[in-house]
């Protein structure tokens, strides 16, 4: 596993790290939402595990698209053959997007998830991007 680390470049491992750390703030800015709704109206706003577990494991779906993004940009920007790179590009967007959407179908149907919590969280990565540019400009 050292072996796959060490072939990650250092600007994916870079902004996935702030990927997940935007996201995992995020998911803690959800709780509390939903917490102080869960306050104003317990009865039709759950703060139980399925919130929490909705939102960890939306995050992570979240994180690792972008890693998965990334990874493939690498591989892209590598490669020679610009059909080849197009192509794998293209197959990457969907497989990822296939991916996104098998979670947010899971997360609908399985009780063990709020779906709410489970979908939000795959927002957070590009408001986090979008977020770090304003800061950083």
């Amino acid at each position: 596993m050292s072996n796959f680390w060490d072939n990650v470049q250092p600007a994916v491992k870079k902004e996935t790290k702030n990927v997940a750390v935007s996201t995992a703030v995020g998911v803690v800015i959800m709780w509390g939402v939903f917490a102080v709704l869960h306050m104003v109206m317990p009865d039709k706003m759950p703060l139980d595990y399925t919130v929490f577990l909705g939102g960890i494991c939306g995050g992570l779906i979240a994180v690792m698209n972008f890693f998965l993004m990334g990874i493939t940009v690498q591989k892209v920007a590598a490669s020679t053959d610009e059909d080849a790179a197009r192509s794998r590009m293209k197959a990457s967007y969907s497989q990822r997007t296939m991916i996104q959407m098998l979670w947010i179908i899971v997360a609908i149907a399985a009780p063990c998830f709020h779906f709410v919590a489970g979908i939000a969280p795959l927002l957070f990565p590009g408001m986090g991007i979008k977020i770090m540019g304003i800061i950083k400009k």
